[in-house]
């Protein structure tokens, strides 16, 4: 009988997010709430769950606490299973004193236990901060087709955004032949999506070969890809097409969430056929009161809307009192909008208070530097008092009173 094709997903969500600011203060960036509904994990243990793969282990590092608790049992993306299932893993202390992951090589290293556990033939190795839908077990078979050591996906991207990526040159039948780490000049604009399979007992020897290497940034990109390259390895490109965001910065979340009400993008949340699975609170329907005005919004379960809310994304729980004006904001679950607030192009994070009168962000519009225009990011659990105004751009910290 032929030996039957393992797969293990290892999903990287232990890194800082400090690109994010404010809104990572407490919490692990895959944490973040997303699209009102979501969190940005939700979207690579969704794709795991809708290709197949049924053993996650989900490695975490900074302020893992909301994350662990979100995760729970892994239920709600049906990963509460007695074989498998998902596995949260954190660094722990070793023979010979505590080891902080290094880099994410380094993480996938530290838990070869983990994955030898399974005897899997095939690792997929994931980020825990992109927003797109993909069939892994799809790319999962181009691996094997070709029978490949290592098989990246990757996106066509603007040529002026290659620089900020991993690039891969490749030959007609998508054999790679070369990889520059955010190249100043690149010679292709074939991007990497962080998406890799690997045969784990080639990735196993790297990894070892990689740890043993005195300098090395223990880094996928850096170190582990290009190695790999160099020795000859099969190494083939899996071209992926459909929408996917790296939401590492407020601008890229900001519009990743406003792209989920763009009829121009295609992101379609409500498709049945390829579900995204949330842990989300019961709350009752939202209510939106007979004076409210709301247009191309997104409104979440248990809103209370009594003001204007135009081109915006809500969360749950949320209450925009009467005369409040929000514009081209996304405003996370459980904030509050007071009578006569306006936020415009801006994040309000978690059980925030807009207090009466307050003024956050601005039209770009209306400015006459439009150079000094910015998203504006209020914290979780912070407290703009009454009249007062944030300007573009500003961040005001989790928990702060201003």
């Amino acid at each position: 009988m032929a030996k039957r094709n393992k797969t293990v997903a290892m999903l990287l969500a232990g890194g800082q997010g400090s690109r994010l600011g404010v809104l990572t203060k407490n919490i692990a960036k895959p944490a973040v709430p997303y699209g009102g509904n979501y969190r940005i994990i939700d979207f690579p243990l969704s794709n795991c769950v809708n290709s197949g793969i049924y053993t996650v282990g989900v490695l975490t590092q900074y302020q893992p606490l909301e994350l662990n608790d979100y995760l729970g049992n892994g239920q709600p993306w049906d990963l509460d299973r007695q074989n498998g299932g998902i596995h949260i893993l954190s660094p722990y202390e070793a023979i010979g004193g505590a080891e902080w992951y290094k880099g994410t090589a380094n993480a996938i290293y530290q838990n070869i236990n983990f994955i030898e556990k399974y005897d899997p033939e095939y690792v997929v190795i994931l980020s825990g901060d992109h927003i797109y839908k993909m069939n892994y077990a799809k790319m999962v078979d181009f691996h094997k087709k070709n029978k490949a050591d290592c098989t990246i996906a990757v996106l066509e991207v603007p040529w002026e955004e290659a620089p900020r990526f991993g690039i891969l040159a490749t030959d007609e039948e998508n054999r790679i032949y070369e990889f520059a780490e955010k190249p100043e000049k690149p010679k292709s604009n074939k991007a990497s999506m962080g998406v890799y399979v690997f045969s784990w007992d080639k990735l196993k020897k790297y990894l070892i070969q990689d740890e043993n290497t005195e300098g090395s940034a223990n880094d996928f990109g850096k170190n582990i890809i290009p190695a790999m390259l160099d020795a000859g390895e099969r190494m083939f490109a899996f071209p992926f097409k459909g929408y996917w965001k790296d939401v590492g910065t407020i601008d890229s979340l900001w519009e990743a969430n406003l792209d989920i009400i763009n009829p121009n993008v295609d992101l379609d949340l409500s498709d049945k056929s390829w579900r995204i699975y949330s842990r989300n609170p019961m709350a009752p329907p939202h209510y939106i009161g007979k004076n409210a005005v709301v247009e191309n919004c997104s409104i979440s379960e248990g809103c209370e809307i009594e003001g204007n809310v135009d081109y915006s994304v809500v969360s749950s729980n949320v209450v925009v009192e009467e005369g409040a004006d929000v514009r081209y904001s996304v405003i996370m679950p459980g904030a509050v909008i007071k009578k006569g607030a306006k936020v415009y192009y801006s994040i309000v994070a978690e059980n925030a208070v807009i207090d009466e009168g307050a003024k956050i962000g601005e039209i770009p519009e209306l400015l006459e530097k439009p150079e000094e225009w910015g998203i504006s990011v209020i914290g979780a659990g912070a407290t703009i008092t009454k009249g007062k105004e944030i300007a573009p751009g500003v961040m005001v910290s989790a928990g702060e009173e201003v």
